[in-house]
Formats: structure tokens, sequence, C-alpha cells
């Protein structure tokens, strides 16, 4: 029997024009691959959480832009340029919080542009198939990068971690929220390799249940020792002393070390900080916007109130008329963030000069 990290969370299947992704709406009860091929099937899965995870949603971005422009019919430069800025803006329309989305289609779009320039100054003319096929490498090499990254947030966040510790995580920033490894877990992955015998405590994280139903499947799937809370009793299993560390991801890290993460975050930072469990955000510098100064800045997404009050339930668990408020994320302040582990290293307070620092060193 296959385990769920068996398969690829978002795969190019260039052969019939399309990108294959695992439909996480149906986990765990169902593993269902699916083929996007439109830009309404990537739009869709984009919003509706059939992908999701900053870094896959960044990867399946970089695929959809580019099956999008495969078989386009401009015929100038002019035309397809145009085209593509059509698709990006139409693609990045999906989830406003999560960062890697419009990084992976400005870094498509750019890697075109930069592509005609150079062709340009050696006197070639706009070669369609030539442009596509810069397309297909880029995109091929989000997806590289991506593994590639969270291994090394793996080994550095590991550097954190005893053998022995439990671990609170929140959400899912795992496999299936990249490529590999994860973000959060690649450090749980890791030290399971090596025989760290962590105990992990996933928060089940309502109102879309991605502890309950991707992290605590993931990670059982994985043969770790893991246990499923309801997102109230973290403070009760921190309290008993139970967790040495907690670890999360994050979906938009603004240049003051604030973090947007899964709705909830910044409650469990918060608690971390009475008893004094240090608390990590693990975020690729792709997922780092220097453009966004503090978190006050961060789009928040508005999910639809079905969600809280109808979606897990066989019958309506909340009274018809009521006011529904339920944002996607919550800002964590960076004074209550004991570190950002990223592929280079694992960055400490203050976040503004550390981050712009780690830029400076890793051009």
């Amino acid at each position: 029997m296959k385990s769920i990290l068996d398969y690829e969370t978002v795969a190019l299947a260039d052969e019939r024009d399309a990108i294959v992704i695992i439909d996480q709406t149906l986990l765990p009860g169902q593993t269902k691959l699916i083929d996007l091929k439109t830009g309404e099937e990537i739009w869709n899965a984009i919003y509706l959480l059939q992908v999701r995870g900053a870094p896959a949603i960044g990867v399946c971005a970089g695929f959809g832009i580019y099956i999008l422009m495969k078989h386009s019919k401009a015929s100038s430069e002019e035309e397809f340029l145009s085209e593509l800025k059509k698709n990006k803006d139409y693609l990045n329309s999906s989830r406003p919080t999560a960062v890697n989305l419009s990084w992976a289609l400005e870094r498509m779009e750019h890697k075109v542009i930069s592509f005609i320039e150079e062709e340009k100054r050696a006197g070639r003319s706009f070669d369609k198939e030539s442009v596509i096929k810069v397309m297909h490498d880029e995109s091929e090499a989000i997806k590289a990068e991506d593994i590639d990254v969270c291994r090394r947030i793996g080994e550095n966040g590991l550097t954190l971690l005893k053998k022995g510790d439990g671990i609170l995580t929140h959400c899912n920033a795992g496999q299936l929220a990249t490529c590999k490894y994860g973000t959060a877990t690649a450090p749980i992955y890791l030290g399971h390799e090596r025989g760290y015998d962590f105990h992990v405590y996933c928060d089940e994280t309502r109102p879309l249940l991605q502890g309950a139903r991707l992290t605590a499947y993931e990670l059982h799937s994985a043969g770790i020792d893991t246990t499923l809370i309801c997102d109230n009793m973290s403070a009760s299993i921190m309290k008993a002393g139970k967790i040495q560390a907690i670890f999360v991801g994050c979906d938009r890290v603004a240049a003051n070390g604030d973090a947007a993460n899964k709705i909830g975050t910044s409650v469990v930072a918060t608690v971390a900080k009475h008893y004094g469990i240090p608390f990590y955000v693990c975020a690729p510098t792709s997922t780092i916007d220097m453009n966004t100064f503090t978190g006050d800045d961060i789009v928040i997404e508005q999910r639809k109130p079905e969600e809280v009050t109808d979606m897990w339930y066989k019958e309506r668990m909340a009274p018809e008329g009521v006011k529904v408020y339920n944002p996607a994320f919550d800002v964590t302040d960076n004074s209550l963030i004991s570190g950002i582990v990223t592929e280079y290293g694992v960055l400490r307070a203050p976040y503004d000069k550390a981050i712009k620092e780690m830029f400076e060193q890793n051009k």
C-alpha cells in the first residue's frame, strides 16, 4: 500500500499538457490525482485548496503559466507578452496572501523578458518555440529548487532540536505543502531518518482542519510518533512540559520579520512566549517579501462562512443568519518569533537587519 509520501504533490505531465496534483480537499479519506489543464482549472485548484501551501502553490503557478502559454497563438513578441501578462494576472488573483504565488509568476515573466532581450542583443528575432522551452525549464527549476530549499531548511532546523523532543506544529507545512520534506516538518523528517525519536503534536487547525487531515496523516504515514490535538489544547500540553519547540510554516514574511500563517498561529506563538518555549517560523527566502514592510501591510484572505458553519458537519452547526468572521491567516508579531529558519540559516532578531544582511550575502 502506497504512503501519501510516495506521491508527488505537484508534477508536470508535459506530454498531455497538464499539471498533476493530489486533490487535498479529499484527504485523508481518498487519495486522488487530478489533471489541471485550463486556466480556470488551475485557478480553482489554488482557490479551493486542492493544491495548497505557499511553496506548492508557487510550483503550481510556475507550471500553470507555462501550460497556458505552451500553445499560444501569438504571432509576435508584443502579442505573446500581452497574453503572458493576462494569464499571470489571472492566476495571481486566486489567493492574495501566499507570496510564492506572485513570486513564481513574476519570476516566470522576468525570465521570458530577459531571454527575449538577450536574443535581441544577439541579433536574433522573436522565436516563440524557444521562449516556451525557456518557460518549461524555468518552471522545472522552481520545483527542483523547492526540494533543495526544503532539505536545507530541515538541516538548519534540526540544529535547534534534541533527541526525544516534543514538537508542536500548526496547519500543514509538510510535504503536502511543498514538493518534498515540507518546511516546518523538514527538521522532523530528517530527525526521524536519523533516529531522533521526536514526538509531534499536531493542532487540528480549524476551520479547514489541515493539521488533522494533512499533517497528522502524512507524519503518521511516515511512522513518526504523532498525536492530534484540538487547537484549544495547545496551552495545556505546553504547561504540562510536553513541548520543547514549535515549528510552523508561513505564507508571507514581512521585511521586519512579522509572519502571516494559518489562522491560529499567533495564538500558539503568544502562549509559547508565556511558557518560554521557542517558536520558530520556517520560511524559504521566496516567502520573504521585502516590499511588505510590516505585518500590517499583509492582505489577509477572507474565506466563505460555510467553512465554519457547514463544511464538516452533517447538519449546519450554527444558527441561520449569524455573522461569521473567517480570515484564512493571522500575523505573528516578530517579537514572538524565536528564529526564522531559512535555507541559508536561522535568522535572529532584529529581523529587519538579519533579513537584509541575508539577502545581501546571498545575491
